[in-house]
């Protein structure tokens, strides 16, 4: 990638590890006045299954452990780092998760102000490459996958509650996970995998069907390779805006929004002879950008995953340098290290048929490890548990369409939307990308949402949004219902 995209892709990718969780007031101390029960220090000695507490020091306010777990007879170690406030805890125990390959990092001073006891792991690997997924043969490291997979959070989790109850003298009354991308796939798989670890969770732009999106991503690269087509970022972000420009006005507001991208129906030849960027749309654009929102398709045409909404951003997904092309990292990075174990393999170029096969190996090799796409849901709902979706409708990263898609398997598994509703609900913002921390565009009431249908059993149904100008001025403001 290029320095600009890798930049674009960076600021995209911490926002996930570091959600706004404004709180429109105060939350209840669960336990009013409580105090520490011991000493931050002597939690150093603490006995935990497979944990070693290797630091334990009071700084700024908080009770900061930093502890490792491990997993015999593996020699892994899952660095797990908990949080704990001195003073005016609110009772509650907040995990957080990570974006990309990062598992997390200790990003508590938002949560710690706001009482909870927060907990964040790398889940058993530092930085954000795929590397650590090969040992030094180079053959896969399963351990370090699995860990990174869905282990180290319920790792995290379980060493946060325990030393919760240290400090505290009192167990936490309530448990959230907050994440998105990664972080929101996180959430997911501790809701399916370890149903009694949380009470509620937020699950923005999750990664679930990791196993078969993060290869279709590569797919804009393959058609543009096939159509013997580049188009330069340039041109791609004149396309949209020309797009954009041609629909905005349909839901009443010019504010840059396309209302409902996955029903639009846009005919590019329209376009064809428009000047886009320092060159014309040509017919030869026009099927790139319609095969790119169609999704990935095999050869004989049968269904692979879905494409970009209308009026999202093309790039990274389909970035090109100098009419060859800039594969989009991760998805590169998944193929080198997890399926060809070659950390040389850039993508460039890549044939339908090797896109394919790729595509088939990551499906069968890590459906079960990191697909956290099971819709079955049960002992979570009878668990009380709430489960609380949020994605944007022009998300470049993960398709809003994948989302969707999940919940519609979980409603129909669980028994219809009556019984889904009771515990877990989705809500699509449109114009809303891959981050939440956009400042044009964002929700603002969701963690209240959250802890509202937790602990006093009102279901959400509605979402407050807000769109701010580039001087970051209010401009409007937007309530969506539930899916």
């Amino acid at each position: 990638m290029t320095k600009s995209l890798t930049t674009l892709f960076l600021s995209l990718s911490f926002s996930c590890l570091a959600q706004k969780q404004e709180l429109q007031k105060p939350l209840i101390d669960l336990y009013p006045g409580i105090k520490p029960a011991c000493d931050c220090g002597s939690l150093i000695k603490a006995e935990l299954d497979n944990t070693k507490i290797v630091s334990a020091k009071e700084n700024k306010g908080s009770c900061n452990i930093l502890a490792i777990v491990n997993h015999p007879p593996a020699k892994d170690s899952v660095k797990v780092w908990i949080s704990l406030p001195i003073e005016n805890w609110n009772g509650r125990f907040e995990g957080i998760g990570g974006g990309g390959f990062l598992g997390g990092l200790p990003f508590f001073d938002e949560l710690l102000s706001q009482g909870f006891a927060g907990g964040a792991t790398n889940t058993g690997h530092d930085g954000g490459s795929g590397s650590f997924a090969l040992n030094k043969e180079g053959d896969l490291n399963w351990q370090l996958i699995q860990d990174n997979a869905y282990l180290g959070i319920h790792d995290m989790t379980v060493v946060g509650k325990a030393l919760v109850e240290k400090f505290y003298g009192k167990p936490s009354k309530y448990n959230y996970f907050v994440g998105g991308s990664t972080g929101g796939r996180q959430g997911l798989s501790e809701a399916q995998r370890y149903p009694n670890d949380y009470d509620g969770i937020l699950s923005f732009y999750p990664a679930t069907n990791w196993h078969k999106f993060l290869v279709t991503e590569l797919w804009p690269q393959v058609v543009m390779y096939e159509l013997d087509n580049y188009i330069s970022a340039e041109k791609f972000e004149a396309i949209n805006k020309a797009i954009i420009s041609k629909v905005d006005k349909l839901d009443g507001y010019e504010d840059g929004v396309i209302e409902n991208p996955l029903q639009l129906e846009f005919d590019l030849s329209n376009l064809i002879g428009q000047q886009m960027g320092q060159t014309e749309f040509t017919s030869k654009d026009a099927k790139v950008v319609q095969k790119i929102w169609e999704g990935a398709r095999t050869e004989s045409g049968e269904f692979m995953w879905y494409g970009l909404p209308p009026g999202t951003p093309f790039v990274p997904l389909a970035g090109s340098i100098d009419n060859h092309g800039d594969p989009f990292s991760i998805s590169v990075e998944w193929v080198a290290y997890f399926l060809k174990s070659n950390p040389n393999w850039n993508g460039i170029p890549l044939t339908m048929d090797e896109f394919q096969l790729l595509y088939n190996q990551s499906v069968e090799q890590y459906g079960s490890v990191f697909g956290t796409d099971n819709p079955d849901l049960n002992n979570f709902k009878s668990n009380g548990g709430k489960l609380l979706l949020i994605h944007g409708l022009s998300d470049r990263l993960i398709v809003p369409q994948g989302s969707i898609n999940y919940y519609e398997r979980v409603t129909e598994t669980m028994g219809g939307p009556e019984k889904t509703l009771d515990f877990a609900r989705l809500f699509l913002i449109p114009g809303m990308d891959h981050s939440e921390s956009n400042p044009a565009l964002r929700t603002t009431n969701h963690f209240d949402l959250l802890i509202k249908w937790v602990e006093e059993l009102k279901a959400p149904e509605k979402i407050n949004v807000e769109h701010r100008d580039e001087s970051g001025n209010l401009t409007r403001t937007a309530i969506y219902n539930h899916f």
